[in-house]
């Protein structure tokens, strides 16, 4: 018995504050309120009647409905108030703390993601930034959430869920529910060379890797270098900056005019959107060609740039190239 008793207690003890604060008050006032009805029965006909009159005395109401009339039921009242009244007080005050905490931390990056299939970003710069705000005019109700060191607060606390801390380690990782995650992308960090900044985000897609191997990630490398050691680490996709801008401005000097038209078809990816869907999913998936399809999905209002085969990508291929089973097509629509 006494072991039971104990083990009610220890359990007790262990509830959040603001749950003890409100189980002593819902006792307290349940007992002040059958006490009365026993004390003065003729004014508190019935439970209910003394535990209103508790719950109303608690809350500094007094409607005055219910009033004692004898020494002993007015002393009850006194007690109550004393008692009573200090933690239904505390309970609010505790209540109002517990939120206002709850809301510190969210801001400050310290409250764990509890979602799933959210899509994790990792570092805050104007490529973030600008991914960010087009995933949420694209997917208003995208779950989406920010790991970053540098920042202090959520950037953009209506839109994202933030964590603050280092990457690499598994506890930040943790707090991101990086086990839930769809997606991961893994910006490159300014603040560092470039070798370093490489260094930094194979470390975290290690980390990432570790946690949740089968989470699809991408990652951004600064040196050509390390596009091999990124894959080693479990890269499903990396994004080479330096070598895409290199190649616009070297298109840029060759031919102004091409690479101007190649810019004006980038700026049309933020209306219109480039999507790869698979060809299993359309009715005409047999014994078709590429012009033949490319007919089909005009009709829709979808431009046929390309076929996806077994990790291969074919570019507008010939008129006669077979479409087969299993193929993606890539199509702006």
């Amino acid at each position: 018995m006494n072991l039971l008793h104990n083990d009610v207690i220890t359990a007790f003890l262990r509830l959040p504050m603001t749950l003890r604060i409100l189980f002593i008050s819902i006792f307290i006032i349940a007992t002040f309120g059958i006490t009365i009805t026993f004390i003065e029965p003729n004014k508190f006909p019935s439970f209910f009647d003394g535990i209103w009159w508790a719950i109303i005395t608690t809350s500094t109401v007094g409607y005055g409905d219910y009033v004692p009339d004898t020494f002993l039921g007015k002393l009850t009242a006194i007690l109550l108030i004393f008692i009573g009244v200090g933690f239904i007080s505390t309970y609010f005050v505790a209540l109002a703390t517990t939120a206002v905490s709850k809301q510190n931390a969210f801001l400050e990056g310290k409250s764990t993601y509890k979602g799933d299939n959210h899509i994790v970003i990792i570092g805050w710069n104007e490529r973030s930034k600008a991914l960010i705000k087009s995933l949420i005019l694209e997917h208003s109700k995208a779950s989406i959430t920010l790991i970053d060191a540098s920042l202090e607060k959520n950037p953009m606390p209506d839109s994202i869920h933030f964590i603050h801390g280092n990457p690499n380690l598994d506890e930040t990782l943790i707090m991101a529910n990086i086990a839930g995650a769809d997606k991961v992308m893994i910006t490159s960090d300014q603040g560092k060379d470039e070798l370093h900044a490489d260094m930094n985000s194979i470390l975290t897609l290690l980390a990432v890797k570790g946690l949740n191997p089968t989470v699809s990630c991408i990652v951004e490398i600064l040196k050509t270098e390390q596009v091999s050691n990124a894959k080693r680490a479990g890269a499903d996709q990396i994004m080479e900056t330096n070598s895409l801008t290199s190649f616009v401005m070297h298109s840029s000097l060759s031919s102004q005019d091409t690479m101007i038209t190649f810019l004006d078809l980038l700026n049309q990816f933020k209306e219109k959107k480039l999507e790869i869907v698979p060809l299993q999913d359309r009715e005409f998936q047999k014994n078709i060609d590429y012009i033949t399809l490319s007919s089909h999905l005009l009709k829709e209002g979808k431009l046929l740039l390309g076929v996806k085969r077994e990790g291969h990508t074919f570019f507008n291929p010939t008129a006669a190239f077979p479409i087969k089973a299993g193929d993606k097509v890539i199509v702006i629509t």
